[in-house]
């Protein structure tokens, strides 16, 4: 069984390390968070750089913030290629640039490594119980080799093409999911102040076409005005605007994906960086002059 290194404990980090450990992996881990005592009780060893943790291990799992994160923990003076990197596989399952992903991938098989980008969705909760979603950029041979691990983190994992098409899997899915949302939102906020219960809407809809993961969790979160972060509106505007700048560099439309960026903007102007992404319905409501009904 191959030795494992997981850099970045966050919310995502914590769980999809544990279940590492629990499908009898040791795993050498580091993060510039607090360490988890999740972690150090199931057993990772602790360590104190990202080159520390990359030479004890064969294969190198990232999850971090946005792209210069990536670039620093792989390429800073502790990073990552500090470490020699023959035979080593790094996976970086962060949300970042296909473009930077596709340069450090380019600068790791230099080194002598491999690589693959494989970002993640699920939220927290898919990443607790080990049914992620995960999307693959990179070699065939290096995909075999991260399967097994794929597979005690995910359930729906796919090798979508070389490196970088991780990575673009994932900013459709986070426009696909913004959009979701929006809709989710308006829909919600429109029933409720025609004066039904939006629980009950919601409820309603669970079992009709406009059914959605996004409707049964986020819309929950959304009549129950629980905003506690599944994923940050920090972390999701980051990535749309990534989505925004690479629609603009392909010449491609994405008029709704814009609106949605100003919602998150508006959450952030209400002082909401760190709530749940959900927490858009609480701009239209400021816009509709109307609270839903389940947290007035």
């Amino acid at each position: 069984m191959e030795k494992v290194a997981f850099i970045g404990l966050g919310i995502m980090g914590i769980p999809m390390c544990l279940n590492l450990i629990k499908g009898g992996h040791h795993v050498y881990a580091n993060t510039r968070s607090q360490v988890s005592p999740e972690v150090v009780k199931a057993g990772a060893t602790i360590c104190p750089t990202p080159r520390s943790a990359a030479e004890a291990a064969d294969i190198i799992i990232l999850i971090v913030n946005d792209t210069p994160n990536v670039e620093e923990v792989l390429f800073g003076a502790d990073g990552v290629t500090a470490a020699h990197l023959a035979g080593k596989l790094i996976i970086d399952m962060s949300t970042i640039s296909p473009v930077a992903t596709i340069d450090f991938a380019q600068k790791i098989k230099a080194l002598g490594g491999d690589y693959l980008d494989a970002p993640v969705s699920g939220g927290d909760v898919g990443a607790k119980a080990a049914s992620l979603s995960i999307m693959v950029g990179g070699s065939n041979a290096a995909f075999e080799r991260a399967l097994p691990l794929f597979q005690l983190m995910g359930q729906n994992i796919t090798h979508v093409g070389d490196n970088g098409a991780g990575q673009i899997t994932k900013m459709a899915n986070q426009v696909i999911v913004a959009l979701t949302i929006q809709a989710v939102a308006e829909g919600l906020v429109l029933a409720s102040k025609a004066g039904a219960d939006p629980e009950k809407v919601r409820q309603a809809l669970l079992g009709g076409f406009a059914n959605s993961r996004i409707l049964e969790v986020h819309g929950k979160r959304m009549t129950s005005g629980q905003f506690d972060p599944g994923f940050k509106v920090n972390l999701h505007q980051k990535d749309i605007t990534s989505a925004l700048n690479t629609a603009r560099e392909l010449g491609v439309a994405l008029p709704s994906t814009a609106v949605f960026q100003q919602l998150l903007s508006g959450c952030v102007a209400r002082g909401g960086s760190d709530w749940d992404h959900s927490a858009i319905v609480k701009v239209l409501e400021d816009m509709s002059q109307h609270t839903l009904s389940q947290h007035e």
